[in-house]
């Protein structure tokens, strides 16, 4: 088995190949962009976009969904230290009621990147690409693990979002939201069945809109990734 120190090693260069694709082009500033928060009933929707120097040393950087809350934080810190620069869009639950959760994250997105400065000359974007990008862009399947721009960014939208979810608990207690962070785990399901929905919460989703109309009872939850 290689050593650790190499296997590190190798997983940095990996995350940064992509970035250097492009440069090696002539692309000078690279963002990363991805979202967090699609698939809660409760809450926004929050995009982080990032553009990382060539040669940032962000160590322990990986998928925000495979770190603690500890180890998020930590990068969160770091990426705001080392980074060119890192911007933020959200999309309220109201507005994703309105243009569904998916436009709702487009529009997130190019918040997002439009509160870059610099602005960026290239995205590398979790998943699918982007819908009306004004650069050039590649969409990556699992970017969040494979691109360190991606990664910060995930970790940039990730922690945005917990904070978010926590001020919110401070507004509708009885909720849980800072420890769920909205998803629909046992609990929240069963305190959304107990006191029904409050205005953080998405109408059209499943289990609020069954409420909503009357239809009882919930299913039960799934873990979630709070």
């Amino acid at each position: 088995m290689a050593p650790r120190s190499n296997r590190v090693s190798a997983n940095s260069r990996r995350l940064w190949r992509k970035e250097r694709e492009l440069r090696a082009q002539g692309f000078a500033n690279v963002a990363g962009v991805d979202e967090a928060g699609r698939g809660p009933l409760a809450g926004p929707v929050v995009a982080g976009a990032a553009i990382l120097p060539e040669g940032c040393r962000l160590p322990g950087l990986a998928d925000s969904k495979m770190l603690s809350e500890k180890e998020r934080e930590r990068l969160f810190d770091l990426i705001q230290e080392r980074a060119v620069c890192i911007g933020v869009g959200q999309v309220g639950s109201r507005m994703i009621d309105r243009m569904n959760v998916l436009n709702a994250t487009h529009v997130a997105m190019r918040q997002a990147i439009a509160a870059l400065d610099p602005s960026p000359d290239a995205l590398l974007v979790d998943g699918r690409d982007l819908p009306s990008a004004e650069v050039p862009q590649r969409g990556v399947v699992k970017g969040d693990r494979l691109c360190a721009c991606i990664a910060a960014a995930s970790i940039v939208a990730k922690v945005t979002r917990d904070r978010m979810m926590v001020e919110l608990d401070a507004l509708y207690p009885a909720y849980g939201f800072a420890q769920h962070k909205g998803y629909a785990t046992r609990a929240h399901l069963a305190r959304l069945q107990e006191l029904g929905p409050c205005p953080a919460h998405r109408a059209t989703f499943a289990p609020v809109r069954a409420l909503l109309q009357g239809r009882l009872p919930l299913p039960e939850g799934e873990p979630g990734t709070p």
